[in-house]
């Protein structure tokens, strides 16, 4: 049996748009080229690989199967021609990797301003996801490496990790919010207004959980993108969760509040950010990827210096 990548790639962008039409355009084809490359692998392979009487063509068994190993031959054509590329002229390859949502809010975007200054002619393909999708696109060989909460990976030899520093998150409001002056504010206070932030991360998770005294919580908002929800903050008497790192406070122009909440440790390691950049055991790094992690680092640390400045905020 003879499979054309393209034909791979084909049945990929099928899966992601769930459409003929849509997927023919994501590709550059007519919808009947397209379609006859389809068929031709249905051909190959003998059988369906999409369940046509249902409206979001979802993949039969058979395609499950394809898809599965469409992703890694396609992914490692990729690398291996990036690769390849690196080797002969690392200024012009592409660089892939993954961002959790919290480091993609200040102390990535400056390893990547830093990055691109030193290679203007290499292209950077970021993609800002929650651990478990950036573990999954990992194992996938969609990226090298990526950038976030370390806790899930620390003990498991498939993978390894390079912590980066801890930095402090608080709760926050806007200036104005009827909590704002308190100095210490009770946790059943905080709780009497929505909370607008991501419980992705299990420390942030189990702060919440055992400040609300209740055997899980939703917040009110919840979402992966930093800026929004303290954006949400800023309009309305929600409550936030913003760490000193984050490029948002400096937007926000001293318009954040720090909230004191009472019976919350401040020196809790829960209260700590646990970031950190992790990768396959056993892989060894492309040029670019060993170039944008020490730049990553190197942020790191410069972030870490200012970190007295950070804190001396309204938040």
């Amino acid at each position: 049996m003879h499979i054309d990548l393209r034909q791979l790639r084909h049945l990929l962008a099928l899966h992601e748009h769930r459409s003929f039409v849509a997927a023919a355009v994501a590709v550059n084809l007519s919808q009947s080229a397209f379609s006859r490359s389809i068929q031709a692998l249905e051909h190959l392979v003998g059988h369906q690989l999409v369940d046509r009487a249902q409206k979001n063509l979802p993949p039969t068994k058979q395609g499950l199967v394809v898809l599965e190993h469409a992703r890694r031959l396609v992914s490692g054509a990729s690398q291996l021609s990036n690769e390849i590329a690196q080797l002969n002229g690392i200024e012009t390859a592409e660089l892939r990797f993954g961002c959790g949502p919290a480091p993609a809010a200040g102390l990535v975007p400056r390893a990547i301003g830093r990055f691109i200054e030193r290679y203007p002619r290499a292209r950077v393909n970021l993609q800002v996801e929650d651990w478990q999708s950036l573990a999954q696109r990992l194992l996938a060989q969609e990226f090298e490496f990526f950038v976030a909460d370390t806790r899930q990976f620390e003990a498991d030899p498939d993978y390894e990790t390079l912590r980066l520093q801890p930095r402090k998150w608080h709760f926050c409001c806007r200036q104005g919010h009827p909590l704002a002056a308190l100095k210490s504010v009770p946790p059943a206070a905080l709780f009497s207004y929505p909370l607008a932030v991501t419980i992705r991360p299990p420390n942030l998770r189990k702060v919440i959980v055992e400040l609300s005294g209740k055997p899980d919580y939703l917040p009110t908002v919840q979402c992966e993108h930093t800026a929004s929800l303290l954006a949400v903050v800023l309009h309305s008497d929600a409550i936030g969760i913003c760490g000193v790192y984050n490029d948002a406070l400096a937007s926000a122009g001293g318009r954040l509040v720090r909230l004191e909440v009472q019976g919350l440790d401040p020196a809790c390691e829960e209260t700590f950010t646990r970031y950190g950049i992790v990768h396959r055991s056993g892989r060894s790094l492309s040029p670019l990827s060993r170039a944008m992690i020490e730049y990553i680092r190197q942020a790191d640390e410069d972030l870490q210096d200012q970190r007295e400045a950070l804190t001396r905020l309204a938040v």
